[in-house]
């Protein structure tokens, strides 16, 4: 399907770009006049260009996406909005592997010339310099420059091409439009914020909309505001000036002001079917929000082109989420790894703590380290595994990391944490405790590399930090841990759906967020659930002293009942609870069920909010 790009006056052009029809033409024109170029200044400006209108030629097509998801989102063109969240995710990429060959071919004899990479990063500085995704375009040629030399070592530090200071004497006004009313606030009121996306679709029924909105903020509003109280009862509700898609849903988002009131975070969830658009859901609660925009998700394409200004305003109301997951959320990948960069520094920088152990369970293929105030942990792949391993052969360090790569890559379901991968990355060493430094140079060697001043890393894992299951339930009520458990079945469940099978279902690969949701974060032992073979000891006489058949079967085997024996739930209380919540999980015929789905395409929906905040009572299940 070819969907017509909603122009915008916001989006930037670069000025050597219009419709392109080939990324190898972009590039081929830029490096045509290499070879009449009479000197090394010349070549680097004529080889910066080549990068930049490749990049250029990237950016542009990344920032239609978002207007083409909202395309597929008034139409209902489901499979187009999966195969998007996939383009946006591998069109950084694939410039890139079209770039690099051409590059070679014309610059032969500087491709490893290490002082010409730095007179060509000069003049690209140069030619993006007042551009506002500058930061972008000097990740991208970081990536050109270390794919490149790929094979020696060449650390980079992961820093925006605009200096932090200019970012943040940028307005976040620029992406938001402001509304002001006296409460309560009115469905006029509602009208005009639904009409923020500008759908090329009808609103099912805008004014019911409009009225069950304004029901639901005026409830919360009643809280703060005493109706027979004299005083001042403006209300002002910000909202980001775009809409938010993923999947089947779009979000409208902002926060509402009141003097007596403490700013309340607003997220509209908007559903399209037959009969038109409509709201399904209103949020009012930050810990609802960051459900909604979790790494365990899949990215949002926004119709917004400032991408600094919304994620600082996402991160005002979602502060629980760091800054840099903010970005990633938005899709900005890159500009995310540079902000956790800076967050990483910026930890180290206020508190001294030292990198040591993550708490928990010390992982047989993973090194996870953090600090005890970050809200990062950081993980190394180890070159084998240490004693414990539960499987007869490692696939090696690059397989591991494929699928996290993978993981990153997927619809996580809501389930499954996401990743910021840094490849030939180097940290001060002096953030790092002396044990934990021994442990890299006995168990991780080929892929650390301890100098005097700094650590390089072949790859480093940065994750959110969450508490390890079996850590928490140490620490929680029973009531608290009842819940956890139910989260815990909702994760597998939910990782299923994904096609996504853990078979290390061990509780200590999963650990409990800052508002008490249960993820998956270890991938080594993750495949899809298509490729597993499901099997039960059920119906065997007690004592039978034969071989099950499948014990002969190659592949990975699967015995639900036995799922709690894989779990390590030690406590009976504890283990009784998880059955009765979760007790479809412990059965063939929930997994082959799955399966069968999964097989057709029929994979259940995956909301990111309860079904009690639907507006609808007819929509309540």
């Amino acid at each position: 399907m070819t969907v017509a790009f909603q122009s915008d006056p916001n989006i930037p052009t670069p000025t050597n770009t219009a419709e392109i029809s080939s990324v190898e033409d972009v590039a081929r024109a830029a490096l045509s006049a290499l070879p009449d170029a009479a000197t090394r200044e010349e070549q680097a400006s004529h080889i910066a260009r080549a990068i930049l209108a490749v990049f250029d030629n990237y950016y542009v097509r990344s920032r239609r996406i978002p207007y083409r998801a909202k395309a597929a989102f008034e139409i209902r063109n489901w499979p187009e909005t999966f195969n998007l969240s996939r383009e946006r995710l591998n069109i950084y990429g694939r410039n890139l592997q079209v770039l690099l060959p051409l590059l070679k071919e014309a610059w032969p004899q500087f491709a490893d010339e290490r002082g010409f990479w730095v007179e060509v990063e000069a003049q690209y500085l140069a030619q993006i310099r007042n551009r506002y995704e500058a930061d972008l375009a000097f990740a991208f040629l970081r990536s050109t420059r270390r794919l490149m030399r790929q094979g020696e070592w060449a650390p980079v530090s992961y820093f925006a091409g605009r200096p932090n200071e200019v970012l943040q004497r940028e307005s976040d006004a620029s992406v938001l439009r402001s509304f002001s009313c006296t409460w309560p606030v009115t469905e006029e009121t509602i009208i005009e914020i639904l009409q923020i996306p500008a759908f090329n679709a009808p609103y099912r029924d805008i004014l019911d909309d409009a009225r069950l909105t304004a029901e639901r903020i005026n409830e919360t509003l009643e809280k703060f505001i005493n109706p027979e109280a004299p005083g001042d009862k403006t209300v002002t509700i910000e909202m980001i000036d775009g809409g938010f898609f993923r999947n089947r849903g779009a979000y409208l988002v902002g926060r509402i002001s009141h003097p007596g009131a403490p700013a309340i975070p607003l997220a509209l969830a908007l559903l399209n079917e037959k009969d038109g658009i409509f709201v399904d859901a209103v949020l009012l609660e930050a810990d609802r929000l960051h459900a909604v925009f979790s790494s365990a998700l899949a990215n949002f394409h926004v119709t917004s082109e400032n991408y600094h200004q919304l994620a600082r305003f996402l991160h005002a109301i979602m502060p629980k989420r760091p800054l840099g997951l903010h970005y990633s959320t938005i899709g900005f990948n890159h500009v995310g790894k540079v902000a956790v960069m800076r967050e990483l520094q910026a930890e180290q920088t206020s508190t001294g703590e030292k990198l040591d152990f993550a708490i928990g369970f010390r992982g047989t293929v993973a090194i996870g380290f953090s600090a005890p105030s970050s809200r990062y942990v950081l993980k190394v792949i180890r070159d084998q595994p240490s004693d414990g391993y539960k499987w007869d052969s490692f696939p090696g360090v690059d397989a591991v990391l494929q699928k996290y790569r993978k993981v990153h890559e997927t619809d996580r379901a809501g389930s499954m944490l996401d990743n910021i991968i840094y490849d030939n990355v180097r940290l001060d060493r002096s953030w790092f405790s002396h044990e934990l430094l021994q442990e890299f140079a006995n168990a991780a060697p080929d892929s650390v590399k301890i100098l005097h001043r700094y650590v390089l890393f072949r790859h480093l894992i940065v994750q959110m930090k969450l508490v390890p299951f079996p850590e928490y339930i140490k620490k929680a009520t029973y009531p608290e841990a009842v819940a956890a458990l139910r989260e815990l079945g909702t994760c597998i469940a939910n990782n299923a759906a994904a096609n996504i099978f853990n078979k290390d279902l061990d509780a200590r690969n999963y650990g409990v967020s800052r508002i008490g949701r249960v993820y998956l974060f270890d991938y080594d032992a993750v495949e899809p659930l298509t490729d597993v073979k499901i099997r039960t000891n059920l119906g065997r006489i007690e004592g039978e002293e034969d071989i099950p058949d499948w014990f002969f079967e190659s592949g990975t085997i699967f015995l639900p009942e036995e799922m709690l024996v894989g779990l390590r739930l030690n406590d009976p209380a504890l283990r009784r609870a998880f059955r009765e919540m979760n007790g479809e999980l412990m059965t063939t015929a929930y997994w082959e069920g799955m399966q069968r789905a999964l097989n057709a395409g029929l994979v259940p929906k995956v909301r990111a909010y309860p079904t009690h905040l639907r507006l609808r009572s007819t929509q309540r299940k």
